[in-house]
């Protein structure tokens, strides 16, 4: 396995690449700019002390990286908020030496059962057998040639490797150089049992080492040291497992003990609980009512921090797969505010905290970006139905688009597939058994739009696209055959009247083939505009889209935008190529990947595309936004404001087409300071300062400097 790291030598590097340092940084400045920010906004928040929300980096930045690692930390530190708080669980070696590592096995974090394959062990913790590599069977320097490894297997093993070596608790402080300090000791009673004192090795830190947060699941653990540390210093936290686990200590079960905040006071300034505590979900992954927990919890004077936030695994529906609106459920819903996240992933809840918060749909756009849907909202309802259009209109779309197709007997209506087993449930209706083969369309098995007249399509339910079920990643099942179908003029008759939207874009597909049968698709587009009045007002922007030029042709006498769709990824675009697009199209769509190309979802640079197509006055406008996470390179960090922030920002393009409408109008409307904030990184501890930069091919670089072998 392979493991790179980009490490460039200050200043010529930094300031010949500052566009590129600025684009996964988001609209927040990670120095001082984001904390004046929060200090003179502090009566929004309603946090326990009325500050902004922390941001712990739960082992670093462990969504990517290997948790605990140096580079974790660092990036963690470059890419969050100026007062984000370095996590470290603690783990004693044989010595007695407190190092930073996620569990108890070691071999859940590391190739330790590489250098010592005879070394396993078993060991009951709490009462339960545990079997593999623990720390309290080597000493320090035996871990020498140990290296950290990703323990979820889902994310990407590109960084392990040599340069992941185990560090130290002074390791941290001393060559990260965290503004904040979290340590946790979640298995006190385990060392304890092998003659090693978490208790003796807290006490001898603290007196060379400021420790802002100590927390632990074990209430005799915080109780034997409460009288060792000032609280306007070290904060005691009492963390809260699952409330039918049992606390050692007492031997209730931590639903018992949530009872008693009282009691947890006597000996805590906080408490950390799973973020199901506060936003209880259920079986289907839905929310339920948040509980009292947060204002139970202020009430008796302790701050609350919330667990388990992470971009890349499923989480409730309501979210509709992004993050940072889970975030501003627990910091921005106008009841409470947590006190602070525990995150993978810490730049989304610090863009969250410093960009996303305290909007309102009316806020004054900060970007300048065109939002035009793919299928109305339909990462949230069935594509081109009346529900995804309402939706997006509500999210704060600009363009509403159609994709049109037509009917047996003629009616053009919106849906994302000329086949309908595509798009709605017709295989399992009465018209199951009419499917056929259409070579020219490239359908093997079909149930086409043109097969069923407009009211049998109508008697049809809609499907919702999933289009990474294979992931096992399900669009709100709930209203997965909501909604109705919606003809073209329908469609345009709500567009118009809608205020929030400026217009609509029309997509013509297949029109050879449906003119060979009978169907004049365009000329039932230009029917239906001149219907609904289009064709004479100027109030709604009206946008032609089509893969094929000779359709675009058709509409060239019109006032309408013409927007060619290059449907393959590009790589480079010639002039005589661009100068044949502005004789047919005013404007261009191009993929993802031919803006920011990737291979094996790691960025390998970017195109100059864009630039091309502007230069010669064409707006360039991308496709397709989701917001799963699988959907996003990882440069991107498993966020989908992050993945448009690099087009907006970093590539220029003039607007998105998205499935989720929502993300990008949150985005438009962030509340700080501009884009890209020059700024100097932290000092690094090596003797030669260096820079990491986190823009558009920060990952290639990682992936190709070092060769570690």
């Amino acid at each position: 396995m392979r493991q790179y790291f980009l490490r460039l030598s200050l200043p010529a590097a930094m300031w010949n690449l500052r566009s590129l340092s600025c684009l996964l940084l988001l609209c927040f400045s990670v120095t001082t700019v984001a904390a004046q920010r929060t200090n003179s906004e502090t009566t929004k928040w309603l946090t326990l002390n009325g500050d902004a929300p922390l941001v712990i980096a739960l082992g670093g930045f462990s969504g990517l990286f290997p948790d605990s690692s140096y580079d974790a930390y660092m990036v963690a530190m470059e890419t969050s908020l100026a007062n984000v708080i370095a996590w470290c669980d603690v783990q004693l070696t044989k010595d007695g030496v407190g190092i930073c590592l996620p569990d108890l096995k070691l071999d859940n974090a590391s190739d330790i059962d590489v250098y010592f394959k005879n070394k396993e062990t078993k060991y009951s913790v709490n009462g339960v057998p545990m079997q593999g590599w623990f720390s309290i069977d080597f000493n320090f320097k035996d871990l020498a040639p140990v290296t950290l490894r990703q323990g979820v297997f889902s994310r990407t093993p590109k960084f392990d490797g040599t340069q992941q070596k185990i560090l130290t608790v002074l390791d941290v402080v001393n060559k990260v150089k965290p503004p904040g300090l979290w340590l946790n000791i979640q298995h006190d009673t385990f060392f304890s049992q092998h003659n090693l004192s978490m208790r003796s090795f807290i006490i001898s830190l603290s007196r060379s080492v400021i420790v802002n947060y100590i927390s632990s699941p074990e209430v005799n653990f915080l109780k034997s040291i409460v009288s060792r540390f000032n609280p306007l210093v070290t904060k005691l936290v009492f963390r809260f497992l699952g409330q039918g686990d049992i606390e050692p200590s007492t031997n209730q079960t931590y639903g018992s003990l949530l009872k008693n905040l009282t009691f947890i006071k006597t000996f805590a300034s906080g408490i950390l609980v799973p973020k199901t505590y506060i936003w209880p979900v259920d079986n289907s992954l839905y929310l339920q009512p948040h509980t009292s927990l947060v204002l139970d919890a202020h009430k008796e004077g302790l701050q609350i921090f919330a667990s388990e936030f992470v971009n890349d695994v499923p989480f409730a529906y309501n979210y509709s797969y992004d993050p940072a609106t889970e975030y501003l459920s627990f910091i921005d819903n106008g009841d409470f505010s947590v006190d602070g996240v525990l995150s993978d992933f810490p730049i989304t809840p610090s863009a969250t905290i410093d960009c996303f918060t305290h909007l309102g749909k009316n806020d004054k756009p900060q970007a300048k970006l065109l939002i035009i849907t793919s299928e109305g909202a339909s990462g949230d309802y069935p594509g081109c139905t009346d529900l995804a259009y309402t939706k997006a209109a509500m999210d704060g779309a600009d363009v509403l688009d159609c994709p049109v197709q037509m009917s047996k007997d003629g009616i053009p209506f919106c849906l994302g597939s000329i086949n309908l087993i595509d798009k709605t449930t017709v295989a399992q209706s009465p018209f199951g058994n009419i499917g056929s083969a259409v070579p020219e369309l490239n359908v093997t098995n079909g149930i086409f739009t043109f097969n069923l007249t407009w009211d049998e399509i109508k008697s049809l339910k809609p499907a919702i696209s999933n289009p990474w079920s294979e992931f096992r990643l399900y669009r709100n099942p709930k209203a997965r055959n909501d909604g109705s179908f919606v003809s073209l003029v329908d469609f345009l008759t709500y567009a118009k009247n809608a205020t929030t939207v400026s217009g609509v874009m029309i997509s013509i597909e297949n029109a050879v083939y449906l003119a060979k049968h009978g169907y004049g698709v365009t000329a039932a587009v230009l029917e239906a505009l001149s219907n609904t009045a289009y064709n004479n007002q100027s109030a709604k922007k009206v946008m032609i889209q089509s893969t094929d030029s000779s359709v675009l042709k058709e509409f060239r006498k019109s006032h309408y935008e013409l927007v060619y769709r290059v449907a393959d990824d590009i790589s480079d675009i010639e002039s005589s190529t661009i100068s044949e697009i502005k004789s047919f199209a005013s404007s261009v769509i191009v993929t993802k990947k031919s803006v920011f190309p990737s291979e094996e979802q790691f960025l390998i640079g970017q195109t100059d595309v864009v630039q091309k197509l502007q230069s010669s006055n064409l707006p360039v406008y991308a496709r397709l936004f989701n917001n799963e996470f699988v959907s996003q390179a990882w440069d991107f960090f498993s966020d989908s404001s992050v993945e448009i922030n690099n087009y907006i920002s970093g590539a220029g393009i003039d607007g998105v087409i998205t499935e989720f409408p929502g993300t990008a109008a949150r985005y438009r409307r962030f509340t700080s300071i501009p884009l890209c904030e020059t700024r100097k990184p932290r000092n690094f501890s090596d003797p030669t300062p260096k820079a990491r930069f986190f823009g558009f091919g920060f990952m290639l670089n990682f992936l190709k400097m070092s060769n570690v072998s």
